[in-house]
This record gives structure tokens, C-alpha cells and sequence, in this order.
């Protein structure tokens, strides 16, 4: 995790007259855009613990509440459909709410104890519909993605659920990126064989050298901070002590190759100064830039990382921009239409608790008309649900 205490590392321009170079600037930006990653990382480090901490005790609390008291709209309307005061278009209309929200309940939050009603209602048992609902969303499923991608899936395979057509596709993907890098590895191979140009051979040798260099960059600033903190060769125990966390912290950065890191430690130890920074040669320059091109681009993935998987928990696309203050911020929103929900859905079962107040609502309500888009959704379930593909 980032250290928020550190020496802050920048080239700094000492006269009026003379500029910063380019390389000393690109220097200074690459720094900055490192030091805002950082910082960046450090947040959704940060707050990844309390969020899961807000969902476990507040937002899945509620959930839980909320589908207790949808059991109990559930059963409320089972009683009522057995009252002589409803009509024949009444009792449809409080079927066809008790059904959608009982499959629902089953389905999708495994409240299982309400087969038995839903069954007597629809006249058919749920469990072997949702079989043959699954076999049949398999089938289509096989061969849209047999289409989409090319991969031809047999009868024997098993994708009756999103998760096993993830799993399925996901090795699929594994061995289709084995074989790709096989026939890489095959076709270097072969141009291995081939006598190269003197042009390639130039080429080759510089990317070399480079990689040479800038390795020997790193283990240089290394090696003087070895040298000068090793705690072996401290007598007094307490500067030992320091001496030896000091060395941890070299080892740790070295051993990622973060240079920025082993330059702040160098001036916390006093090895370097801002002078020294300032007068940093021009060639050196150059290898400390490309090192920190790399850890930038490393930085920049890990917080893309946490973007694309908070963007998929959340339904959002995976390429949208993603801050945790937002992600914080939109959970309160979802904990606080969830609270609302729930107040709702009590003053609904306590006025439905009367039959004379659920009739009135009755007359006025309308059985909502499927169009086949629906039933394709239905059939489809939750196969192209986003996250049955991340």
C-alpha cells in the first residue's frame, strides 16, 4: 500500500534564465501523474474495506428485510384470494401479482418456502418449468455463442446456467489464448532461424543495451543505500533498529523495481539532496523515465482494475470513469431507495390488510400486457446479464 509520508521527489528550476529540458519535465510530469495514481490506489485501498463493511450490515441487512416483508405482501394476498368478496376479475388480478412476485422471490432470492403457494396458483410446479426453461435457454444460448465467437459447443456440455456458460467460455478463451501463443512462440521460433538483417541485429543489440542500463539505474541507487544502511554494520542497537525497517523498505522497492520509491528513500536517508535532483545527468535522465513510464502504466491498471470490477457490481459499463467517492455515494443512494422501498411496501401490507381497501385498489389496476420481447427476456433469463460475463 502506498506510504502517505514521503519526501517529495521533482526537479526544480534554479535560475530565471535557464529552463527545465524536456527530459526534465517529462521527468516532473511522469511524477506527478505517479504521485496522483498513488493516491488514487490509495483510496479505493482505503475504502474497499468500508464499503464491503456498509453493504454486509446495512444495504444487505435491508435487502433481507425487504424480501421478508415481499414473503409476507405473498402470503397476504394467498389469504385473500380465498375471500367470497373478491370477484373472478379480481382473484386474476391478485393472482397475477402474488405469481410475479413469488417467482421473483423463488428464482431469484431462494425463498424456496413458496413453491408449494406458487405451484397451487399457476398450476404447474416451478421447478420443472425452470428446468425446461434452462435446457431450452441452453440450446439457443449454444448456438448464438457458437455464432458470436465461433466456438462450436456439443451436447455434452453443460451451460444451463450463466455461470457454467462463463465458466465454459472462459476456458474456451484460455485454450484459444494457449494456441494463439503457441503459434507465436512457433512463429518466432522460425524467424529465430532466419539469418537477420544487420538492421535487426542494431536494433536488437540497442533494446539490449537499453534494458541494460536502465536495470544498472535501478541497482545503482540500490546498492548505495545497501551500503550506507545495511544494519549489520551498525554498533548502537537503536539506530540498528531504524536502519534495518529502512532496509525492508529498500528491498521491497527494489524487488518491484520502484524507482521513485528508492530516490524518496534515498533523500529520507540523506544520500541525495535537492541539488543532487536538480543536476540529475541528462543520459541518467533518460532510463529513470523509461522506468517511470512503467510503474505509471502499472499504477494506472491497478486502479483501472478496481474501476471495472466496482463498474460490473454495479451494472455500469466496465469503461466508465469510477471515483470510490462516487462508489460510496451511490451506495447511500441504493441504501436510502431501499429504505423508502420498505417504509412503501409496510404501508402497503397494512392497507391491504383491509379487503375493502385491496378491492379499491383492484378496480383500478391493470394486468400489464407481455409483449414477446418479454417473453424472450424471460426465456433468456439471466444469461446476458452483465454479470454472468465478468
Amino acid at each position: 500500500m502506498p506510504h502517505r509520508n514521503h519526501q517529495v521527489i521533482r526537479i526544480i528550476q534554479t535560475s530565471a534564465v535557464k529552463e527545465l529540458s524536456r527530459a526534465q519535465k517529462q521527468f516532473n510530469n511522469l511524477l506527478k501523474k505517479i504521485e496522483a495514481q498513488k493516491q488514487a490506489l490509495l483510496e479505493w485501498q482505503e475504502t474497499l474495506p468500508l464499503y464491503n463493511q456498509k453493504i454486509a450490515s446495512e444495504y444487505q441487512t435491508l435487502w433481507d428485510s425487504y424480501n421478508s416483508h415481499r414473503v409476507d405482501m405473498v402470503y397476504l394476498l394467498d389469504r385473500a384470494y380465498g375471500e367470497k368478496l373478491f370477484t373472478k376479475s379480481d382473484k386474476a388480478k391478485i393472482r397475477h401479482i402474488l405469481t410475479e412476485l413469488a417467482e421473483q422471490l423463488i428464482l431469484e432470492h431462494g425463498k424456496d418456502e413458496l413453491k408449494e403457494l406458487y405451484n397451487k396458483h399457476v398450476g404447474d410446479d416451478i421447478d420443472a418449468a425452470q428446468e425446461e426453461a434452462d435446457a431450452m435457454a441452453a440450446e439457443l444460448m449454444k448456438s448464438m455463442m457458437g455464432g458470436m465467437f465461433g466456438i462450436e459447443i456439443g451436447d455434452e456440455v453443460d451451460v444451463s446456467s450463466p455461470e457454467k456458460m462463463q465458466a465454459f467460455l472462459h476456458e474456451k478463451m484460455r485454450e484459444a489464448e494457449a494456441e494463439q501463443a503457441e503459434k507465436q512462440r512457433q512463429a518466432e521460433e522460425k524467424r529465430g532461424k532466419r539469418k537477420k538483417t544487420q538492421k535487426q541485429l542494431d536494433k536488437e543489440a540497442k533494446k539490449q543495451q537499453e534494458e541494460q542500463n536502465i536495470s544498472q539505474s535501478i541497482r545503482e541507487v540500490y546498492r548505495k543505500l545497501a551500503a550506507a544502511l545495511h544494519p549489520d554494520r551498525e554498533p548502537d542497537a537503536e539506530e540498528r533498529g531504524r536502519k534495518t525497517k529502512l532496509m525492508q523498505r529498500v528491498n521491497a522497492a527494489y524487488e518491484k523495481k520502484n524507482l521513485l520509491q528508492l530516490l524518496e528513500l534515498q533523500l529520507e536517508a540523506e544520500q541525495i539532496d535537492q541539488e543532487h535532483l536538480n543536476n540529475i545527468a541528462e543520459d541518467r535522465l533518460k532510463y529513470f523515465i523509461k522506468v517511470l513510464k512503467e510503474q505509471l502504466s502499472e499504477l494506472e491498471q491497478e486502479v483501472l482494475g478496481y474501476e471495472q470490477e466496482f463498474n460490473g457490481r454495479m451494472g455500469r459499463p466496465f469503461y466508465a470513469r469510477l471515483s470510490p467517492k462516487t462508489m460510496m455515494m451511490a451506495l447511500e443512494q441504493d441504501i436510502g431507495s431501499l429504505r423508502r422501498d420498505i417504509g412503501k411496501l409496510k404501508e402497503e401490507i397494512g392497507i391491504f390488510r383491509n379487503s375493502a381497501a385491496l378491492k379499491a385498489f383492484l378496480k383500478s389496476y391493470k394486468i400489464p400486457k407481455k409483449r414477446p420481447a418479454d417473453d424472450f427476456d424471460d426465456f433468456l433469463g439471466g444469461f446476458l446479464h452483465p454479470d454472468s460475463f465478468r
